[in-house]
């Protein structure tokens, strides 16, 4: 036995480790916007995963869309809320999401300003979550 068949024999299982112990190939997530407190918690964020945007706040995913503008509307809505609050907050985004956002709306004639205004117009007459489409108490006539 020479020398070099123990060295390709130690090569082969050095790689057979390795393959072993290298992570299982998955979707590739792309991070594409983050929402972070003033102590630079994060609040919220925007990935891309398998052509999906999904929107994520307070550590759960919250939905999932084709639209960029959309998820980006909403995180931007948030970031507002938290403000309205008095919260600091920052928030970061891609250059990709938000050309393909700006390009989204463009398609429809409108501009991302006009979006946020129609999508919040939308999310004004949907039930609030949680009530299971009832109404408050103060607002159901007897």
């Amino acid at each position: 036995m020479s020398i070099n068949s123990k060295a390709r024999r130690d090569a082969k299982k050095r790689k057979i480790a390795k393959a072993r112990n290298a992570p299982l190939p998955g979707p590739s997530i792309e991070p594409h916007a983050e929402l972070r407190d003033a102590q630079g918690r994060l609040l919220g964020g925007i990935v891309r995963r398998e052509g999906e945007w999904t929107l994520g706040l307070g550590g759960r995913i919250v939905g999932g869309s084709e639209s960029a503008a959309r998820v980006l509307a909403l995180l931007e809505r948030a970031a507002s809320l938290h403000r309205g609050e008095g919260r600091e907050v920052s928030l970061g985004c891609s250059a990709a999401l938000r050309t393909a956002a700006q390009t989204e709306v463009a398609e429809r004639g409108l501009s991302f300003e006009q979006f946020r205004v129609e999508l919040e117009k939308e999310l004004a007459v949907e039930p609030q979550p949680g009530l299971g489409g009832l109404h408050a108490a103060s607002e159901v006539r007897h």
